[in-house]
């Protein structure tokens, strides 16, 4: 006796398979990035942020030294309005020269 096999499912060539999101929109959405302490670094990113969501209150921004004040951690919280928004603002803040991690 043979146990059948399920059908795959078909796929248009080309296409991505549907991608889930566990983040309801719009929501509220923090965002870590840091980068070497320089002048024009938390400007770079409060303009990288007004891109992607024109209504960024910059006064919600957290700054954190690193122990020995090398680097800065910026907070920002962006409104997500989609997976796509977040994905794009994720690509541009990493590609940044000023920028070493994205979180």
């Amino acid at each position: 006796m043979t146990t059948p096999t399920p059908s795959p499912i078909p796929q248009v060539i080309g296409s991505e398979p549907a991608r889930e999101s566990l983040i309801e929109y719009p929501s509220r959405f923090p965002i870590k990035v840091m980068g070497t302490k320089v002048d024009g670094f938390v400007h770079a990113v409060t303009t990288i942020a007004r891109q992607f969501d024109p209504a960024f209150d910059a006064s919600t921004i957290e700054l954190r030294d690193s122990k020995a004040g090398k680097y800065l951690g910026i907070t920002i919280t962006v409104n997500a309005t989609s997976r796509d928004q977040l994905d794009e603002l994720y690509r541009t803040l990493s590609t940044h020269p000023m920028v070493k991690v994205v979180l």
